[in-house]
């Protein structure tokens, strides 16, 4: 770390890689950052499991130890439900917690200078604290999403009960914590909302994971091999959940049924897929594929015509979908339905079509449009890769660590 003596930096979080899509690869991308630059990093993570919701092959829920690119990790087993409901959420989040606490309290016997925990969860959050309070280490929280609001808008958790009220309680953590960063800055806002001081609020974005990949790869091959290459594809590529509100995509298939030329396609995994399968079952211009291995994600990206990036509107500026750094990257229009004002709109005007949420026939009709201007959809495209570069490489986003890190350890220097 330039200007500053290398230090014991602890991670905790619940993702990680190999984990390739959702908050693992930031995870994992920002302790590998922190080790390059010659810190002593340690991460205490769960096994993967994440968007299948179940373990992954060769991956044993046991307490386990290696090293890997530089960074000592620790798995922790826990609780993995095959449908993730809201109170199974939480019991899911608890059994990390539980499981957590022997090796943070092995690593606080180290004297971190540093304990950073990525949320969710929050409840690990205060485990961490304890820890740094217990240990003289800073106490870094960096929050992915608003766990709480976000269950509670997407009825994960149902309004008036207990695990909802729990959920809430825990986010008392954030003003204990020495720097809070989080991924947007309407996010930045909902912290200052939430009566945290704004000099303890940075933001630290999600960066495009594959710029460079996706930047260089060529969607021909794949398209061949999906029988896809007199069509015009829109594509949504990722986790395949309840709160994602993928059923406008279905019914917006429903609505293009009739025209030969537009396949929509889901890649993707999660709890929510076989029933969204189910509500698409008649429709022939709607396609299902896996998850695709990293070394087809790319190629992927690219053999889209254009990326479907549906939100719900209660789950407005509670979370930035960390995907529309890649879909931006791929020089295709992003398809987003997002309130104006809202984050996601802001970040997508100008490089595709925003319509309003939970709106199938506006979805419907922003596809057939993008099908029928070519040169519109290649100039959304050119922005959104530029876009990309300017606000989103990985180099920019870790240096920013770099600089938050340095900033919160300075605080603990006498004066």
């Amino acid at each position: 770390m330039s200007g500053m003596a290398p230090v014991r930096i602890t991670i905790l979080g619940l993702n990680y890689a190999p984990e390739t899509v959702g908050i693992g690869p930031y995870t994992a991308g920002l302790a590998e950052w922190f080790a390059a630059q010659g810190n002593a990093v340690s991460v205490i993570a769960g096994c993967p499991y994440y968007p299948r919701w179940r373990p992954y092959a060769g991956h044993p829920l046991w307490w386990r130890h290696r090293r890997q690119n530089g960074v000592s990790i620790w798995r922790c087993p826990h609780y993995i439900p095959q449908r993730p409901t809201g109170v199974k959420r939480l019991l899911h989040h608890a059994s990390f917690a539980l499981a957590c606490i022997a090796p943070l309290v092995a690593r606080a016997f180290r004297r971190p200078r540093v304990i950073l925990c990525v949320a969710p969860s929050l409840l690990s959050a205060w485990i961490c604290w304890t820890i740094a309070r217990l240990s003289g280490a800073k106490f870094w929280l960096h929050i992915q999403d608003f766990e709480a609001e976000a269950a509670s808008a997407t009825g994960i958790l149902p309004q008036g009960s207990l695990a909802l009220s729990v959920a809430r309680r825990l986010e008392a953590i954030m003003h204990r914590a020495d720097l809070v960063t989080t991924i947007s800055p309407q996010m930045c806002r909902r912290l200052e909302e939430k009566g945290i001081a704004t000099q303890r609020i940075a933001e630290l974005r999600n960066w495009a994971n594959h710029l460079g990949a996706i930047t260089a790869a060529n969607g021909s091959a794949l398209r061949r091999d999906w029988q896809l290459e007199n069509s015009f594809v829109a594509l949504y590529s990722g986790n395949i959940g309840h709160k994602q509100g993928l059923d406008i995509i279905v019914e917006a298939a429903r609505r293009l049924r009739d025209d030969p030329r537009i396949v929509i396609m889901i890649c993707g995994n999660g709890a929510y897929r076989p029933q969204l399968e189910r509500l698409g079952r008649a429709l022939p211009n709607l396609r299902f594929q896996d998850l695709q291995p990293p070394e087809r994600f790319a190629a992927m990206m690219r053999m889209a015509d254009c990326h479907l990036l549906p939100q719900r509107a209660e789950a407005a500026d509670l979370v930035l979908p960390s995907k529309l750094a890649n879909i931006l990257a791929s020089a295709r229009p992003v398809i987003a339905t997002a309130a104006a004002a809202t984050g996601l709109a802001q970040e997508a005007e100008g490089c595709g079509i925003v319509i309003p949420p939970g709106n199938p026939a506006a979805l419907a009709d922003a596809i057939r449009n993008l099908a029928d201007s070519p040169g519109q959809a290649r100039r959304f495209g050119e922005a959104g890769a530029l876009r990309a570069k300017q606000r989103w490489a990985k180099d920019t986003v870790l240096k920013e660590a770099d600089r938050l890190l340095r900033r919160l350890l300075a605080k603990a220097e006498p004066s």
